[in-house]
C-alpha cells in the first residue's frame, strides 16, 4: 500500500513537471473580481500585457463583479488548477469579505495558491467638492455635528472599503451610511456625480478624479504622506493608526496549482516589473511595487485575514 501511494505521488510530481515544461501553450485568463475602472482592474491591465509577452501567451483580463469580489474570487477557487485560470487577489476577497461574511463560499487560506503580491496600494477617504469640508479637521467636525446625515460609497459590501470605514466609524464614534456598489468604478462615478458625498477607495482609481478637482482628498492609509498628495495626512497622523492599512493586489490560482507553474508565473511577473515603464505606471498611482515570493504572499494573506477577523469581532460588525 505504501509503495502504491509513493508511486502515485511520483506520478503526480512527474505530471506537474511535465505541465510546467509545456506551460503556457494557450491563452491565460486573469479574473478581476470587480467592475472595470477600479484599482484592481488598473493593476491587472497594467501587468497583463507585459506578463503575456514574458510567458509567450496572451493574458486576457476578465471582470467578474459582484458580492464585494466574492463571485470572481470563487470562480478562481473553483477553476481547474492548471495555470490557465488565475485571479487577482485583494484584501477584500482574501481577508475583509471572508472575515465578515460567514457564507463566503471559499476559505481564503486553503482554497487558493498564492503566487505573487504585485503591489501595495494606499486607501483614501475623499469627498465630492460640494461637501462642507476640504480637510480632515473640517471633515471629522462635520460628521460629529451631523450623525447619520451623510453616506459613503465603496466597491461592495464586505470589501476593504466597507470594513475600513466601519473601523474608522468605530474608532471616531461617528455614523455614516454605507452605499455598496459592484466595484470601485461605479462607486466613483456616483460620488463624482454628487449622488454620494463620501467615498472610501483605493488611491489609484480615485487619484485621477482628485487630480482634476472632481474629488477632494481628506485622509489616507499609507506609511507616510505621498508625493502625489503632500497635503493629505495619513490615518496615523490623525491618531487612527488601526485604520492605517494599505491594500494589496496580487495573483493567485486555485489550490493544487503545481509548484513549477507557480514559480514560472512568479518569475514572469518579476520579469515584467523590470520594465521601467510598467513600474512607473504602477508607482504613478501611489502604489508600491512588492513582487514577493509565493510563501511571503501566503503569509500576508494569513496575517491580513487575522486582522480583519479581529476587527469584525471587536467592533461587532455583521452583514445587514
Amino acid at each position: 500500500m505504501q509503495r502504491r501511494a509513493l508511486f502515485t505521488l511520483c506520478l503526480l510530481a512527474a505530471a506537474g513537471s511535465a505541465l510546467a515544461q509545456g506551460y503556457p501553450n494557450k491563452v491565460i485568463r486573469l479574473v478581476v473580481p470587480f467592475a472595470p475602472g477600479g484599482t484592481t482592474d488598473i493593476i491587472a491591465r497594467t501587468i497583463a500585457d507585459p506578463l503575456g509577452k514574458v510567458l509567450g501567451q496572451t493574458v486576457v483580463v476578465e471582470n467578474k463583479a459582484g458580492g464585494g469580489g466574492v463571485i470572481g474570487a470563487n470562480e478562481t477557487a473553483k477553476a481547474t488548477p492548471d495555470g490557465y485560470s488565475l485571479g487577482v487577489a485583494t484584501v477584500s476577497t482574501t481577508a475583509a469579505n471572508p472575515a465578515i461574511n460567514p457564507k463566503t463560499p471559499y476559505n481564503p487560506l486553503t482554497d487558493f495558491t498564492p503566487i505573487i503580491n504585485i503591489a501595495a496600494t494606499p486607501n483614501i477617504i475623499a469627498v465630492h467638492p460640494s461637501f462642507p469640508a476640504t480637510d480632515y479637521k473640517g471633515f471629522i467636525a462635520e460628521l460629529k455635528k451631523s450623525p447619520g446625515k451623510y453616506s459613503y460609497a465603496t466597491s461592495g459590501t464586505g470589501g476593504i472599503g466597507h470594513l475600513q470605514t466601519e473601523l474608522y466609524k468605530s474608532e471616531t464614534k461617528t455614523f455614516i451610511t454605507h452605499i455598496p456598489y459592484r466595484g470601485a468604478g461605479p462607486a466613483l462615478n456616483d460620488t463624482v456625480a454628487g449622488q454620494v458625498p463620501i467615498i472610501f477607495d483605493n488611491l489609484p482609481s480615485a487619484l485621477p478624479f482628485i487630480q482634476t478637482g472632481r474629488l477632494v482628498p481628506i485622509v489616507l492609509a499609507a506609511p507616510q504622506r505621498l508625493a502625489q498628495l503632500p497635503n493629505v495626512p495619513t490615518f496615523k497622523e490623525v491618531g487612527l493608526e488601526p485604520v492605517n492599512r494599505m491594500a494589496y493586489y496580487g495573483i493567485y490560482g486555485p489550490k493544487g496549482l503545481p509548484k513549477d507553474v507557480v514559480d514560472k508565473i512568479n518569475a514572469g511577473v518579476r520579469k515584467a516589473l523590470e520594465d521601467s515603464a510598467v513600474r512607473r505606471r504602477i508607482e504613478d498611482t501611489g502604489s508600491l511595487i512588492v513582487a514577493n515570493t509565493p510563501e511571503q504572499f501566503a503569509e500576508q494573506i494569513k496575517q491580513e485575514f487575522a486582522v480583519y477577523k479581529k476587527v469584525v469581532e471587536t467592533a461587532h460588525l455583521r452583514l445587514d
